[in-house]
């Protein structure tokens, strides 16, 4: 752990990659954690006479204070739990790792739809007591399995905005990706992520496929119906591929996502692709102006969000979990740093004001298509993302196509738990 924190007992490495925090005050400014695959047996330091609830997260910096003021407040109005973050920078493979060893966390953070349907046909994921009907679709059926509500959305994205400086770009963007093609700025791209880099361009194909083709052809796309190799999909990447092409491949490959729009401050690009949370944007300048967004599509939205499951019988767990879902966690939460949004459609106050106008899409009639490599199977996303990289860095886009569709097949002959839908809803 590096940074300012002040931890009322010590951090316990739990494996590399993956840190146990006891109690931290709002202070904290960064875990910063070495990556990692095992997950080391847990060890009981929850605070006498008092019921010890393990949440696992990815969150770090930003993110992770503001999910963290929510907790001191749980932990505040129940004097009786002690809330203990795990966090790790490998969810996945640190999950899989804890529910195999039957050590899986009270709490956790799924890393995907799909992994809500894989957890929940292994009756790993324990039915919650929660009433979600407040919370928009696809969001909140994403979350339920048999009319069970297994994992609900405790933060959202909105990822189908380009961004640009007003002072810079004078003239209003167009809002179709043809159009953006033709414009002669240059767009910032960052695709270093750790394990998962590659996932922001993946992210942008997947935009530009569903503005160009519509959510019937953007579900078959995820859902495996329509091929990689088909023209859709290839034209898909060819246009992203066409709108990065300025970029240097090595730089672009080893910039971290979140540097990338430093470019629009210094002059290097004008034009970014992503969610408000994802761009590391000033917050002030964001508040000012300084930073505005136009959709690449006036009807449809690419959108995500974190799921939390629950993994134990832990009363206190179900306590946090609902308390996480409820609409005055959520209300506070979107005011803390970090812009997060809330699917939440009883969340309506945002001290930001870009924040806010953001938030209102998901309540403004358009449809809203879940990400895609985030409701895929993960084999497929982790090929995805090298595809992302190795395309960037100037390989054959035939080549890199035909082999997403030899992974796609082969995924299908395995035996592998329903796949998430709708991933779209009005």
């Amino acid at each position: 752990m590096r940074g300012h924190a002040s931890v009322k007992g010590p951090a316990i490495a739990m494996g590399p990659g993956f840190v146990k925090v006891r109690g931290l005050t709002a202070s904290l400014v960064r875990c910063v954690l070495a990556l990692g695959l095992l997950l080391a047996a847990a060890v009981g330091c929850g605070a006498p006479g008092k019921e010890r609830v393990t949440i696992m997260v990815p969150w770090s910096d930003t993110e992770f204070r503001a999910f963290y003021s929510v907790i001191e407040a749980f932990e505040a109005d129940n004097p009786g739990i002690d809330v203990e973050p795990q966090i790790t920078r490998a969810l996945t493979q640190q999950l899989d790792a804890a529910v195999a060893a039957d050590a899986a966390p009270d709490l956790a953070v799924l890393p995907s739809v799909g992994a809500i349907a894989k957890y929940q046909q292994l009756h790993k994921l324990k039915p919650l007591d929660v009433d979600t009907r407040s919370y928009a679709d696809p969001f909140r059926s994403l979350g339920m399995r048999g009319g069970e509500v297994y994992a609900v959305p405790v933060k959202a994205d909105v990822k189908s905005l380009v961004w640009y400086r007003p002072r810079t770009v004078t003239v209003p963007l167009p809002q179709t990706w043809p159009a953006l093609q033709a414009r002669p700025e240059r767009w910032c791209l960052g695709l270093e992520s750790g394990l998962v880099s590659g996932w922001p361009g993946a992210d942008w194909i997947a935009d530009i496929l569903l503005a160009e083709e519509g959510a019937a052809t953007y579900e078959a796309w995820v859902e495996g119906r329509l091929r990689w190799t088909s023209p859709q999909v290839t034209h898909a990447w060819t246009t992203w591929g066409d709108l990065i092409g300025s970029n240097d491949p090595e730089e672009a490959s080893a910039r971290k996502f979140n540097e990338a729009a430093d470019g629009m401050a210094d002059g290097t690009c004008e034009l970014g692709h992503g969610a408000l949370s994802a761009m590391g944007l000033p917050k002030t300048e964001v508040e000012q102006g300084a930073y505005t967004y136009t959709t690449p599509s006036p009807k449809t939205l690419e959108v995500s969000a974190d799921f939390i499951g629950r993994f134990s019988d832990s009363a206190g767990a179900s306590l946090l979990i609902s308390y996480l879902a409820s609409e005055k966690a959520q209300q506070t939460w979107v005011n803390k740093p970090g812009y997060a949004l809330s699917a939440n459609t009883e969340v309506t106050h945002y001290d930001n004001p870009a924040q806010a106008r953001i938030a209102t899409m998901l309540r403004s009639g358009h449809t809203l298509c879940f990400s895609a490599a985030d409701a895929m199977d993960p084999d497929v996303t982790a090929a995805f993302y090298r595809a992302v990289l190795d395309y960037a860095n100037g390989k054959n886009l035939g080549r890199l196509l035909a082999a997403l569709e030899r992974v796609q097949q082969e995924t299908e002959h395995e035996t592998t738990p329903p796949r998430p839908t709708p991933l779209c809803s009005p």
